[in-house]
């Protein structure tokens, strides 16, 4: 790619896309295109047809996609499948109508089985049944994935699929109805905190940043308490989803950003392709090759917050996948390594909503 070369960020204010369009202008390039959903609505595909002929980008980052945690995977099923399928199909195909010249396709290493082998190679995708909680959306990335993997084998394109683990940095969504497991236990270990200290202007002002269901911080203290209860959050205790055995991997979002971009850069389809003539599982996984148990979490997030109260599981709740950690030799073999460790990345992050609260 040249510097000046257009490149298209699907779902550049997003945690993934936002990060890879910084990480591209820390790098130089010039030429950026973005569009928010309320400029673009990918999901409308008059609409990117139009703006593929209007901006004609020469590479397409997408990152956009309709994501959450386990409860908004449970909850919106239908939005999770449909939403995904819509922007994939209306993404990809005007990539190719208008002769892009490379895609990055970013997907989830949900998209694994829930017995996949551990550390989950490449080669696990399809070889036995997706974990339930999350089959909707890890359905919509494979279909992504065997979409630009069927374009690239019958029409020459040059599409890359990346799949990476559980991330968090700037930008997360802290939405407690649709967070990810670690920006969800950031901020409920802060609102237990605020609660057990009785500090009722720092409470209200994060409700006010970040309203819970229309929850904000005019309203009553027994309407905040009703809905922080509803979340586990209360003056006795923390209570947080599942048992904390799950054991899962987590990668800082600029780094995602580096290894996407470095695969955008310099990695082409014939570089994963493999000499199989039953060509599959092309994609690359992207993490950290690290894992911690959600319980560890909690003790690292409590101590980074500061929270002094008691932490309980409510076992009644799913905990999803027991284990998924990535196998990233192909990657490392790629030449991509990672560079922030979770005992870092988790003050970075708090620090991060600190800031933006």
């Amino acid at each position: 790619m040249k510097k000046d070369s257009k490149i298209y960020v699907a779902g550049h204010r997003g945690l993934v896309g936002s990060a890879i369009w910084n990480n591209l202008i820390s790098k130089g390039y010039t030429n950026l295109v973005g569009r928010t959903h309320q400029e673009l609505d990918l999901m409308d595909g008059v609409a990117v047809r139009e703006f593929f002929d209007r901006e004609q980008p020469e590479y397409v980052v997408l990152a956009a996609a309709h994501v959450g945690g386990i409860m908004a995977n449970l909850k919106y099923r239908a939005d999770f499948i449909y939403q995904n399928l819509q922007i994939q199909q209306n993404v990809i195909g005007e990539s190719w109508r208008h002769g892009v010249k490379k895609l990055l396709f970013l997907g989830s290493t949900c998209i694994y089985p829930r017995e996949a082998p551990q550390p989950i190679p490449e080669t696990a995708l399809l070889t036995s049944p997706l974990e339930y909680t999350n089959e909707p959306y890890a359905i919509a990335k494979i279909a992504g994935m065997k979409m630009c993997e069927s374009f690239n084998l019958q029409y020459g394109t040059n599409y890359i699929a990346v799949m990476p683990t559980n991330l968090y940095g700037p930008r997360d969504n802290f939405n407690l109805e649709t967070s990810h497991v670690m920006p969800a236990m950031i901020r409920k270990m802060h609102l237990a905190r605020l609660l057990n200290e009785g500090d009722w202007d720092g409470l209200r002002a994060d409700l006010n940043a970040r309203p819970v269901e229309g929850v904000d911080g005019s309203a009553s203290i027994a309407e905040i308490k009703a809905v922080l209860e509803k979340y586990g959050i209360t003056t006795e205790a923390l209570k947080l989803w599942g048992t904390g055995a799950p054991i899962r991997e987590f990668l800082w979002s600029e780094d995602m950003a580096d290894a996407s971009v470095y695969c955008l850069e310099h990695i082409d389809f014939a570089d994963v392709r493999g000499t199989d003539p039953d060509v599959r599982n092309c994609h690359i996984n992207i993490g950290s090759g690290k894992e911690i148990s959600i319980k560890q979490l909690a003790m690292l997030v409590q101590q980074v917050v500061d929270y002094r109260g008691e932490i309980e599981w409510d076992s009644t709740k799913p905990d999803g996948t027991l284990r998924k950690l990535t196998d990233v030799s192909k990657l490392h073999g790629l030449g991509w390594h990672h560079r922030m460790e979770i005992e870092d990345g988790v003050p970075a992050l708090y620090r991060w909503y600190l800031e933006n609260s």
